[in-house]
């Protein structure tokens, strides 16, 4: 079965690590951006299951065009918003659409996707990545090399599964700070060559060799 394809529209830190981890749970391909880039991501004969846009602040003022996008494209679209802006939202006819409270727990987060996803029988379960000796296990985020745990940040840990999942593509350093930073990272990205450079240290000089430098370009998992 393909993965569901998910856009995540937001400036937010906040919402692009809750929503990151709860999309990566639910096995959805994920491809991140923020409200002035969103039209690269949603542009007409896009496949995308399923839009999540956060209207807090400043974005509010793209609603209207998050809505026409995915009413144009039938895509379902679930809504971040205020407490207090909760009279402002006007949810759209054309297509399924649902709304979280911002600050909402993980598991609320978790049902509300679910259910513009068409269900639990609409995303994939939990899988196991193994590559020579090391084991990935996307259920309890865990990752063993010769059976002994490796001990990986979140963000780590999320860009190793990504490699492991897209063996023998190269991505660009700003390519992965979308796909799994999750939002328009504003430090550089150059962050990517640090946390590639703990993730070669943490898993040891065999399977280090498998995460590649191309030059000039970024990244690739032979």
């Amino acid at each position: 079965m393909m993965r569901k394809q998910v856009v995540f529209i937001a400036n937010s830190l906040e919402n692009a690590f809750k929503f990151q981890q709860v999309l990566t749970e639910l096995g959805v391909e994920t491809a991140a951006s923020s409200p002035l880039q969103m039209k690269n991501l949603l542009k007409p004969g896009a496949l995308v299951d399923l839009v999540v846009f956060e209207a807090i602040g400043p974005a509010m003022a793209y609603l209207e065009e998050v809505v026409s996008l995915a009413e144009n494209q039938s895509v379902p679209l679930l809504v971040i918003i205020d407490q207090v802006d909760l009279g402002k939202l006007q949810l759209p006819t054309l297509v399924d659409c649902d709304f979280v409270i911002n600050g909402a727990e993980p598991a609320e987060c978790s049902a509300r996707l679910i259910k513009l996803l068409g269900g639990r029988q609409g995303v994939m379960r939990a899988e196991m990545l193994v590559v020579d000796d090391m084991a990935i296990n996307t259920e309890t985020y865990q990752v063993t090399v010769g059976d002994e745990p490796v001990d990986l940040t979140f963000l780590e840990y999320t860009l190793l599964v990504f490699f492991a999942r897209h063996p023998g593509r190269t991505f660009s350093r700003e390519s992965l700070l979308q796909h799994v930073w999750g939002f328009d990272y504003l430090g550089g990205s150059r962050t990517v060559d640090v946390h590639v450079r703990r993730i070669r240290a943490k898993l040891g000089p065999g399977l280090s060799q498998h995460l590649e430098t191309v030059r000039g370009v970024g990244y690739l998992w032979n």
